[in-house]
């Protein structure tokens, strides 16, 4: 079920501007539109005095080259060779002019590709485009700001890096007010900065950038690309920021990127993933199976653990796999890994009595691919102590039990499924975890056992 946005009022449409007068841009909108009974009727409007948000939304080509599988780079809106090679190759395949460019029609090309894989949501200038995509931000339609206005007037700074000669930065401000179901006598609002230019223009103003946040409010920088502590532009953003938010599902090469977040985490800087929130629903229902006082020591017989995710990113599974590890002592010791119709990876642990443990994470193959790159599917939770009373199965309400079942053995075990989750597109948890920042101590213990389990193999 979609969440419907509320109605906008737009107190002021895109306007260019210059990078020396968006202040003075914005206290004009406020001034005009601060006392009641002035134009046409709208009520007075309360500007931002909550937070500072900046977020840094790279165009669109990377991450529909990244869902058609030919892209496997970062997404960070700077095009280079694998971009360009990419372009090359999906132009050729569909006998489009073979630029190395995102062309308009090769775009168009690539929007209805992802949609035929199973992208059903509209993009933001009406054509149909996957699910990520859907979180773009539009300044004809802010969709990112939607839910979060709802809460709390805020200012956000979007920067969009841009490929093509760099020409410097454009500025364009802008303000918007979601009307509430509840009457009211004031609009509660957002203002929009956005700018736009190459990667090396914006890197330039940096430093202005951070100059636009309010004060001594809170301030949080949304990164919808793959943070890289080696792109300057991140490093002066994130030393400015509260917390750096951005979302695991998409990254394309998800092992490495963990890896890399375990650094940022142990340099300070403070980190907060929407894919880690996806895991809650997973979390609670296992805690929940072992509160009943006569299960509570068999989980100490665990020692057997399958995770099922769709296959393509296992980003979620290995983060329940490094909670669960960190909430029951166990420390890894090997890593196995086989590739084919199932990616598996096979994983040793060694427990504080000295127990062993050995887990195994499935990605699956799939026809109907969920909203969420890598969601978890199942998982199964047993020992090889045929007396203990331990064994746990939690499913999806999408893709059932079917290899867990398989599985048999002498437990008889308890079966939970997980409800889909109609809180789990990205606008939406990133209004939540705009209510808090701060450090994660249970992220940042999970993600540090999921670290050490990939530093066993290649990383």
């Amino acid at each position: 079920m979609s969440t419907k946005s509320a109605p906008i009022v737009s107190l002021q449409p895109p306007k260019d501007v210059s990078l020396s007068d968006i202040e003075a841009e914005l206290s004009q909108i406020w001034q005009s539109y601060g006392m009641a009974g002035d134009n046409a009727g709208i009520p007075p409007a309360t500007r931002a005095t909550t937070f500072s948000l900046i977020v840094y939304e790279p165009e669109e080509t990377q991450q529909l080259l990244a869902a058609l599988g030919v892209y496997r780079g970062p997404i960070d809106g700077i095009p280079g060779p694998q971009t360009e090679a990419a372009l090359r190759e999906i132009q050729k395949k569909y006998g489009l002019s073979i630029t190395g460019t995102g062309t308009p029609e090769t775009l168009q090309k690539l929007r209805e590709e992802v949609a035929k894989r199973g992208g059903n949501e509209d993009t933001n200038d009406g054509s149909k485009g996957s699910i990520d995509l859907a979180y773009s931000l539009s300044n004809q339609n802010p969709t990112i700001a939607d839910a979060i206005a709802l809460r709390n007037p805020c200012r956000i700074v979007a920067l969009c890096p841009m490929a093509g000669e760099d020409e410097g930065v454009k500025v364009q401000v802008s303000a918007y007010c979601p009307l509430q179901k509840q009457a009211t006598n004031t609009l509660i609002c957002c203002e929009y900065i956005t700018l736009k230019g190459t990667a090396t223009a914006l890197e330039r103003v940096g430093g202005l950038v951070s100059a636009l946040l309010i004060g001594d409010l809170p301030k949080f920088l949304w990164w919808k690309a793959t943070p890289d502590p080696n792109n300057e532009l991140f490093k002066r953003l994130a030393e400015a920021c509260n917390s750096v938010i951005f979302d695991s599902s998409n990254f394309t090469e998800t092992e490495a990127n963990l890896v890399r977040l375990q650094a940022l985490l142990k340099a300070g800087t403070p980190l907060a993933d929407l894919n880690w929130r996806r895991l809650s629903a997973w979390q609670e229902l296992t805690a929940e199976a072992f509160d009943p006082p006569e299960r509570r020591l068999a989980l100490r017989e665990v020692d057997r653990v399958t995770i099922d995710y769709e296959k393509g990113n296992p980003a979620q599974a290995l983060m329940y796999l490094g909670w669960l590890a960190s909430r029951l002592n166990w420390h890894p010791t090997g890593l196995q890994e086989e590739s084919g119709d199932y990616d598996l990876k096979r994983i040793h642990f060694v427990a504080d009595d000295q127990r062993l443990v050995e887990a195994e994470i499935a990605g699956v193959p799939i026809t109907d691919a969920g909203q969420i790159p890598g969601d978890l599917m199942a998982l199964r939770l047993t020992s090889t102590n045929i007396e203990a009373d331990c064994c746990t199965v939690l499913c999806s309400e999408t893709s059932g039990c079917m290899r867990m079942e398989s599985g048999g053995g002498a437990q008889s075990c308890r079966f939970q499924q997980v409800s889909s989750l109609a809180d789990q597109k990205a606008e939406l948890l990133l209004s939540e975890q705009l209510q808090r920042w701060g450090s994660d101590p249970l992220y940042e213990e999970s993600l540090a056992i999921a670290a050490e389990i990939l530093a066993l193999g290649k990383y």
